[in-house]
């Protein structure tokens, strides 16, 4: 038997037992089941529209988690689950994964992080469909050679300014990203849950502005560092719609692996790309990325 609750926000001593679920799981697994915007959601205030589902055994332990993002007015609400790694083999994914379909009305999209054959399996046992393929790319970050990271004719490069660029970032991220399902959708209240995270780093922000208008972003590159596992990521990189088709892309994808590489400590650069975006894997592949390991999200037929 086990008993499962859902809450719009965990109490401290929940979230701390949910994220040392999720990190055993991910230690075992070689890869989380839950995103970086799920962990914001869950260390996070109340959100309208996200719920977060905790299972538990008999004797109280938490054997598994689950989240249902619903803030998507048109899509269906996504949702991501994990089970312990001491606790696996028992149906406990079966009963998350029907909490998260009663919950989302028969309306879900689900990740499977890494799509590891267990994951897979539940999809199907749930009849759940796959739609969409998130490929994780690496490189090394040796061997840039003299690559081309200059701008445009009468475009420079600044670094992101906390407190002046939210907005003007907010704009051109959404315009960027407008048929993007999470990217495009970022809120002020998102930008701040990441720049409020340790690992964020301003210089490492790069924003590609007029020479005449440097408050007018038309592109960037965002870049992080996961210090852990001493990777170097192509955090997202954006073009104004009015300044794409001019190389812009490439040479912001190019001056943001050469920051990651001046950090000696970084052997690797990865970024997450969708399959079905062939001009953008293209592109990243000419600059030396291969698939590293594939994210696929299922979904309700309707």
């Amino acid at each position: 038997m086990s008993d499962l609750v859902v809450r719009d926000r965990l109490t401290d001593g929940e979230r701390d037992e949910t994220l040392a679920l999720i990190d055993a799981a991910a230690e075992r697994d070689g890869q989380s089941a839950v995103s970086e915007q799920g962990r914001l959601l869950l260390r996070g205030d109340a959100r309208p529209g996200v719920r977060h589902l905790l299972l538990r055994d008999d004797d109280g332990t938490l054997v598994g988690y689950a989240q249902l993002d619903g803030r998507d007015v048109v899509e269906p609400p996504t949702g991501e689950l994990v089970i312990h790694p001491g606790h696996r083999g028992r149906r406990h994914g079966r009963a998350l994964g029907s909490a998260l379909l009663a919950e989302s009305g028969n309306r879900l999209r689900l990740w499977a992080h890494g799509g590891h054959a267990a994951a897979r399996h539940l999809a199907q046992s749930l009849r759940l469909t796959p739609f969409r393929e998130l490929r994780q790319l690496r490189r090394p970050l040796g061997g840039l050679g003299s690559a081309d990271a200059s701008m445009p004719p009468g475009v420079r490069l600044r670094t992101f300014r906390p407190g002046e660029d939210e907005d003007a970032w907010l704009a051109v991220n959404a315009a960027a990203f407008a048929h993007h399902p999470e990217q495009g959708s970022l809120t002020r209240t998102d930008l701040e849950a990441r720049t409020a995270e340790p690992w964020f780093d301003p210089e490492g922000f790069f924003l590609a502005v007029p020479e005449d208008d440097e408050h007018r972003i038309i592109g960037f590159h965002w870049t992080k560092v996961h210090e852990a596992e001493r990777l170097g990521e192509v955090y997202v990189v954006g073009v104004a719609p009015d300044a794409q088709g001019k190389g812009l892309g490439r040479a912001l994808t190019m001056a943001g692996l050469r920051h990651l590489a001046a950090d000696r400590s970084l052997p690797t650069a990865m970024l997450y790309v969708d399959a079905d975006n062939a001009a953008a894997v293209r592109v990243y592949e000419t600059l030396g990325f291969r698939t590293f390991e594939t994210d696929l999200m299922y979904r309700t037929e309707h």
